[in-house]
């Protein structure tokens, strides 16, 4: 390690020593053990994530009334938004990501409301960007990326109605439930799941981050709920193959779309998750659907082509055969000219 790299720990170190008192000795004490334990959990500390303990500690502070769970978001989201540090930017997402996860109900729903707070795209990462080191850039990355995957597994949660982790219904029950949705509903839930998968998808290609430990549980975190998603996109995709013979060109050309954009993640997913997700049952399924529903797209289309070739040929006939009677589609039978005399 330069002396540099022990000067910047130190510095750090003592930062985040500092930060604690400073909570410790305020004078709004309601607030003040909930922004100890937040500070705990986002240390400058790159040797590790939080641990399960710090975790649960600020998990247990945020429940009970509003009061404390808003507290302890407020408290994560000012940590996040105030540091310029890509390791505590990365521990505070980790942290929120755990709230979503394992958090309580009142603690998950001040999460869910706090978009109402700053609309689109809420934790405001796209453009943090840690310039100390060559490393901390490259975390930077990681920071933008992770920050666009909690914003879209918020977004999946609202459409969805309940949380990806958190649903306590069995498939067998989904699946009922499923069956009484509308073709619209369904497609409309599988596009917000493909558009989850696809920000996964979108991870930096600085994968050799991954033995950085604090990196390594990130992916292993979003890689659950990856799993998740896949569940509750085959869940409708079998839905919909079932259905395939009742949906119109238009929800066709939807689906398609949809599983064609699924299709192109999966090189980088099979890379980000290093084989641990790939699921071959799951993109089979996608395949084949995808590939039954372009072939009903084309037997529709090829019956519409049908009929209006046959309609144009019946219409040509009445306009110029002066023989037919008004509303008459039929030709008058043909005289064969090689008989006449």
């Amino acid at each position: 390690m330069t002396q540099q790299k022990r000067f910047k720990n130190l510095t750090q170190n003592l930062k985040d020593k500092a930060s604690v008192i400073a909570a410790v000795l305020s004078p709004k004490r309601h607030a003040s053990s909930v922004r100890v334990h937040v500070l705990r959990a986002t240390t400058h500390a790159l040797t590790a994530p939080p641990s399960e303990e710090t975790i649960a500690a600020v998990l247990t502070v945020g429940q009970g009334s509003n009061r404390n769970p808003r507290a302890c978001i407020d408290a994560l989201m000012d940590r996040l938004h105030n540091t310029r540090s890509a390791t505590v930017a990365l521990k505070c997402l980790f942290t929120l990501h755990n709230v979503v996860v394992k958090g309580p109900f009142t603690l998950k729903d001040q999460l869910s409301c706090y978009p109402s707070y700053g609309g689109h795209n809420f934790l405001n990462l796209s453009n943090f960007r840690d310039e100390s080191d060559v490393e901390s850039v490259e975390l930077s990355s990681w920071v933008r990326w992770y920050a666009g995957v909690l914003e879209q597994s918020l977004t999946v949660s609202r459409v969805l109605g309940y949380y990806l982790n958190a649903s306590r219904e069995s498939q067998e029950s989904k699946k009922i439930i499923l069956s009484n949705a509308s073709d619209a509903d369904l497609l409309y839930k599988v596009e917000a799941l493909v558009g989850f998968v696809e920000q996964i998808s979108h991870v930096p290609d600085s994968l050799h981050l991954q033995r950085n430990e604090l990196v390594y549980e990130v992916v292993r975190l979003v890689g659950e709920d990856y799993r998740s998603v896949q569940v509750e996109i085959l869940l409708r995709v079998e839905e919909l193959g079932e259905r395939m013979d009742d949906l119109d060109v238009g929800e066709l050309n939807e689906l398609v779309g949809y599983l064609g954009r699924l299709e192109e993640t999966q090189d980088k997913l099979v890379l980000l998750f290093v084989n641990r997700k790939r699921n071959n049952g799951f993109w089979d399924l996608v395949q084949k659907t995808k590939v039954k529903g372009m072939a009903k797209k084309r037997e529709i289309e090829g019956k519409w082509l049908t009929v209006v070739v046959n309609t144009g040929a019946a219409e040509l006939a009445r306009s110029s055969n002066p023989f037919l009677d008004p509303g008459q589609l039929s030709p008058v039978p043909r005289i064969d000219f090689a008989t006449v005399r």
